[in-house]
């Protein structure tokens, strides 16, 4: 299993709790208005959208708080003006960090996250410097209880999927970016439930970490999670897997 699926593993988990703080819905609010406000506020025609539409009903939001997320995103009512930025940076023992944020205050936002990766032990890169090592695909997720694998595998790759990956008790469909959303549609066609469907920036190597150096990184990986600007953390660290067994 790939150091990204192992942190999104961690990252399901957590988000249950998050989702009772408001952490995620916070989140959420913002992707929906940044994708309403890219690429309009039709989900039917706007992939991105219909991504956070759909997560935002898996947390639970209610339609009001999507609906005026929406709005505010068209233009239809007033709104705060986010700008989408990812930074860079390493971490302990040569692994890599891609961090996506979502702010109204490019300066602050910064200046907090530099702040945070230092004093957890890793360093922020150059523009550049990492982002390399990733590369944008498509993924979408699959509960795999009661799934036929060969069924899934030949629907997803007849739609256009690169691979098809038991992550657990989770398939995760691979694509291009721009085969996501028919390959989503394929899998519904086909009788497959879908929990999630987007853009993700997997590692096109993995860093092996020992168990006191992915226990600095998930410390980093968490304290940037729990940010209210960061959107995502990526990273190409592989776990060890007694440390995973802890979280």
């Amino acid at each position: 299993m790939s150091g990204h699926s192992k942190w999104a593993t961690i990252r399901r988990k957590k988000e249950k709790l998050d989702s009772a703080r408001g952490r995620t819905f916070s989140k959420l609010i913002k992707e929906i208005t940044i994708a309403a406000r890219m690429g309009g506020g039709d989900p039917n025609g706007n992939p991105r959208l219909r991504s956070a539409i759909d997560a935002a009903k898996a947390a639970n939001m209610p339609a009001g708080n999507i609906d005026r997320a929406v709005q505010k995103g068209t233009g239809e009512l007033e709104g705060v003006n986010y700008e989408e930025v990812t930074y860079e940076a390493y971490g302990p023992g040569g692994s890599a960090l891609l961090i996506d944020v979502t702010t109204d205050n490019r300066n602050r936002c910064v200046s907090e996250i530099r702040h945070m990766i230092s004093k957890n032990g890793g360093n922020m890169g150059e523009a550049g410097s990492v982002n390399w090592m990733f590369q944008r695909k498509g993924q979408i997720g699959v509960p795999a209880a009661g799934v036929d694998e060969d069924a899934l595998m030949m629907a997803a790759l007849d739609a256009g999927a690169d691979d098809v990956r038991l992550d657990e008790s989770y398939f995760q469909i691979v694509t291009e970016p721009d085969s996501l959303e028919q390959v989503r549609k394929a899998l519904l066609t086909a009788g497959f439930k879908v929990e999630s469907a987007e853009v993700v920036k997997l590692p096109q190597t993995f860093v092996p970490l020992n168990p006191g150096q992915a226990k600095q990184l998930l410390r980093i990986m968490e304290v940037l999670d729990e940010h209210d600007d960061v959107q995502n953390v990526w990273s190409n660290c592989d776990l060890p897997e007694e440390v995973l067994a802890e979280e």
